[in-house]
């Protein structure tokens, strides 16, 4: 660490701190004062503000600012889930060269494991974040596809990355047996009322889950993944192009998850049923772009249903959402996932 991770969101948004966090951006220019902005704090705190500095920034540095970390009784409960995106942003990102936040500051305790991310407040530029409600062009996925070809072929099967323990997969410690009551709590409740019929079926879910787990671990070739590419998790900028932010869950695993994921959660069932085969064949097509051999159509197509399970499952066990958020995604993913009879994945 170069300068220590604030353990508290008064900490992380007072000048002192602020001045050392940002010296390698700011020089001898210090952070005098600090406007606070909009707070919203569910498990993680996100605190937009404005600082005042000693001298007039560099023209490349936005005065506006967000910070992002586990400061309230249910985030420091889940601090667990912070160091893989801290990490992703300081460590990774840049090189990679996505669509994503720019962050001027990324770490972790070494301690605590407390990960915290200061980034450009994009929505002064007039990007906006999206939600499951939000309307999401065809065109729109297949630029947010081609962003996840660029991730998965520059970290494809790349061994520097395989030693990274912050990037280990974590696809068995989703899994816990604490989760099955959760499912079917969820599937039997109102917002499951728009699935499927044959997509409420939570020992298949499960069944199926641990047959995601085992092509996750055992996948050849690998790439580091988003791992919960859904639409709360995309940011659009003024020129309508997407990104992806909210990277706890990115880990090495198969380029398919992100993909069948993606594909059924970000687009309505109607835009799936009719523009899914042309997109696929675009993300294939942007992955031999990159100069990565890409699987052929039909195997792609068979490997993308693991993605449709993994996206229905973190959405059965999801509680700490609207309700109407979560109604939405378990109705594409479970018509998805019965759209291609994805429960009947077999093992590798």
């Amino acid at each position: 660490m170069t300068v220590p991770v604030p353990d508290t969101l008064e900490e992380a948004l007072s000048p002192r701190w602020l001045s050392a966090a940002l010296r390698p951006h700011l020089g001898d220019i210090d952070v005098v004062d600090v406007i606070p902005g909009p707070v919203v704090s569910r498990i993680t705190t996100n605190a937009r503000f404005r600082i005042v500095c000693s001298r007039p920034l560099p023209p490349t540095f936005s005065a506006d600012l967000c910070v992002k970390g586990y400061f309230n009784d249910l985030g420091r409960a889940a601090r667990v889930a912070g160091p893989p995106e801290a990490l992703f942003y300081r460590d990774l990102a840049g090189e990679v060269g996505l669509r994503t936040l720019r962050a001027v500051y990324a770490d972790v305790d070494r301690d605590s494991g407390h990960g915290v991310i200061v980034t450009r407040d994009v929505i002064v530029d007039g990007t906006s974040f999206l939600s499951a409600a939000s309307e999401f062009s065809v065109d729109q996925a297949a630029t947010s596809l081609g962003e996840l070809a660029r991730l998965h072929a520059a970290t494809w099967n790349r061994t520097d990355l395989a030693e990274q323990p912050w990037l280990a997969s974590r696809f068995d410690r989703i899994a816990w047996p604490s989760n099955d009551e959760q499912i079917r709590r969820q599937f039997a409740g109102p917002n499951a009322a728009n699935m499927p019929a044959a997509a409420r079926d939570a020992d298949r879910l499960l069944a199926a889950y641990r047959i995601v787990e085992q092509l996750a671990s055992t996948a050849d070739p690998w790439c580091v993944i988003h791992g919960d590419p859904h639409p709360g998790n995309l940011i659009i900028d003024r020129a309508g192009c997407p990104g992806f932010i909210d990277w706890q869950l990115v880990q090495c695993g198969p380029w398919f998850i992100d993909v069948g994921y993606h594909l059924a959660a970000a687009l309505t069932t109607e835009q799936r049923r009719t523009a899914g085969h042309s997109l696929v064949l675009h993300y294939l097509d942007e992955l031999s772009g990159h100069g990565i051999i890409p699987p052929g159509e039909r195997d792609a197509w068979q490997a993308i249903r693991a993605g449709m399970v993994h996206g229905l499952f973190l959405w059965a066990i999801t509680r700490y959402v609207d309700p109407p958020t979560i109604a939405i995604m378990l109705e594409r993913l479970g018509t998805a996932v019965v759209d291609h009879d994805a429960f009947a994945l077999t093992p590798a």
